[in-house]
This record gives C-alpha cells, sequence and structure tokens, in this order.
C-alpha cells in the first residue's frame, strides 16, 4: 500500500458526515536544514504533520514521531478556500496553515492538485 493509500485510510476517523478526501500530503513542522543536522531534531520535536484536504475543509493533524503515515490528533483547521501553494524549490515553506510547515518536493502534485480543487470549489 503506498503512502498515500494509507493516509487516505488513516484519515477517515477524522471526516464529517459528507466529506471526502482530496488530497493528503505529509509534511513536517521543523525545516529541512535542521534534518541536516540531525535526524534527532525532527523526531524528538514530533514534528511530522498530515495536510487532510476535503471538499469542505483543509486539517492538518500530528503524526507519528516514526512515521508519516499515522494521522492522529486534529492540530489545526483552516476553510477549504485557503491556498497552500504555490510550491517552489525542494522543500515547499506555508504559513497558511496556522504554523510553519514544510513540504518535500514529491507532494507538490498533491499541492497543486488541492489548489485547483479550491479554485474549482469556490467558482461553482
Amino acid at each position: 500500500m503506498a503512502i498515500r493509500d494509507k493516509l487516505r485510510a488513516n484519515a477517515q476517523k477524522h471526516l464529517k458526515q459528507g466529506e471526502t478526501i482530496q488530497a493528503v500530503i505529509p509534511a513536517q513542522t521543523t525545516s529541512q536544514w535542521m534534518a541536516a543536522l540531525s535526524y534527532w531534531i525532527i523526531i524528538l520535536k514530533d514534528s511530522y504533520r498530515v495536510i487532510v484536504v476535503t471538499n469542505q475543509r483543509i486539517f492538518v493533524t500530528k503524526s507519528g514521531r516514526f512515521t508519516q503515515s499515522k494521522v492522529n490528533d486534529i492540530v489545526n483547521e483552516v476553510p477549504r478556500s485557503t491556498k497552500i501553494g504555490p510550491p517552489k524549490g525542494l522543500w515547499h515553506k506555508t504559513d497558511a496553515l496556522g504554523g510553519t510547515l514544510y513540504i518535500a518536493k514529491r507532494y507538490f502534485k498533491d499541492v497543486n492538485e488541492a489548489d485547483a480543487a479550491a479554485t474549482a470549489t469556490t467558482s461553482s
């Protein structure tokens, strides 16, 4: 099972009635440069997060200390119209979701799709 499939399955428990998941995006609260210094900084700070984008809202959850596939407590929630990107560089830094989050380049496609779906939703 791929990481996105695991995240979608684990996020189901946080959905409201009638909500559907449009995207799931792993992120972290600690800069990638801190990870370059020591991976232990990320583990000790419990900095893994999962951004869950639904048709009604965007919420950020804590993840596990050693894995990003867990979807635990909701940390913050923002309106669906909130834009996460546009992403750039190797790591995209965003403050749009209630705190600073860093998203790896491999998930930029998910950020772009979530932002495109938000535009389609608000223009309908």
